[in-house]
């Protein structure tokens, strides 16, 4: 199909177009056949693919897409504000000094290093609408090793995300090999490098991995939640909201893994991780200024 070109929104005929993708690379292979490299639009994936294997979403079926897209967002951060707004209540409830004088929240602060841009864009608009004091970068998954060190001096956040693309070589047999996967190894290596900055999973929380990733290497390197456990594809935002439920629960909390899996999107095939305390703080009392 030559009218595929780069920045065109397609699907791969062999898999029924089960994914939305986003053209970012055209090649020409030996042969002189035409090979496109592929992110997934709403999931952490990138592909390869035979152009004559891809079929153009028509602009009626993107809008589709992002309105469905949109929606699931939309829901699911209503279910996270209803959650804290019933949080509070109890609190206020069970608290005459926080209910006379007001509060304020001091939620965790997050880093958030991501392989792909448009990604850490859409990531760091939701951490807006939600309350979570963010910083991003956009760099490469294998560059990521390299600077974890320093973004973590400069920004000492209390929540690391370590993301991007990855996924599982063709026929690949060994899943247990970092080396049948695109960028788990890199994952995995800055987090070890996290993990000389800051040795405590409870001082400094950190969620790495993508689509597939080496889930057991990543948790072993130091990470206190990774992907994927049962190497499925796992969702744009669900980085964000588990980030979001560390990032408001109290510091003298420990949250339930079952609750913070059942917040993301793709659920425990695609999150997995280990006990860990929350990051909130209140703050009293709250100034009339």
């Amino acid at each position: 199909m030559e009218g595929i070109k780069v920045g065109d929104i397609v699907g791969r005929i062999s898999y029924g177009c089960d994914i939305f993708f986003k053209v970012v690379e055209l090649t020409v292979k030996e042969d002189g056949k035409k090979s496109a490299r592929l992110k997934g639009l709403d999931k952490r994936l990138c592909a390869t693919a035979p152009v004559e294997d891809l079929r153009k979403f028509e602009p009626a079926e993107v809008a589709a897409f992002w309105h469905s897209f949109m929606t699931k967002n939309h829901e699911h951060m209503k279910r996270i504000f209803k959650r804290r707004e019933q949080d509070r209540q109890r609190l206020v409830r069970s608290n005459d000094v926080v209910s006379n004088l007001g509060s304020f929240d001091v939620p965790g602060s997050v880093l958030h290093i991501d392989g792909d841009d448009d990604y850490l864009d859409l990531c760091l608009t939701t951490y807006r609408q939600l309350g979570i004091p963010a910083s991003g970068y956009h760099i490469d998954e294998e560059k990521q090793p390299e600077v974890v060190i320093e973004l973590l001096q400069k920004h000492r956040p209390d929540i690391l995300v370590l993301t991007g693309h990855d996924g599982i070589e063709k026929d690949t047999q060994n899943f247990s090999d970092l080396n049948s996967y695109h960028n788990s190894r890199y994952f995995v290596e800055a987090v070890k490098k996290a993990r000389l900055y800051e040795k405590s999973r409870d001082d400094l929380v950190i969620f790495a991995g993508a689509c597939q990733s080496h889930y057991e290497a990543i948790l072993d390197a130091g990470a206190n939640f990774a992907s994927s456990p049962h190497r499925v594809l796992i969702h744009t935002f669900d980085p964000v909201f588990v980030v979001e439920k560390i990032a408001y629960t109290s510091i003298y909390a420990q949250i339930a893994l079952q609750d913070i899996i059942a917040g993301t999107i793709t659920g425990f095939p695609g999150i997995g991780g280990v006990e860990t305390r929350g990051k909130y703080r209140l703050g009293l009392p709250k100034s009339p200024y």
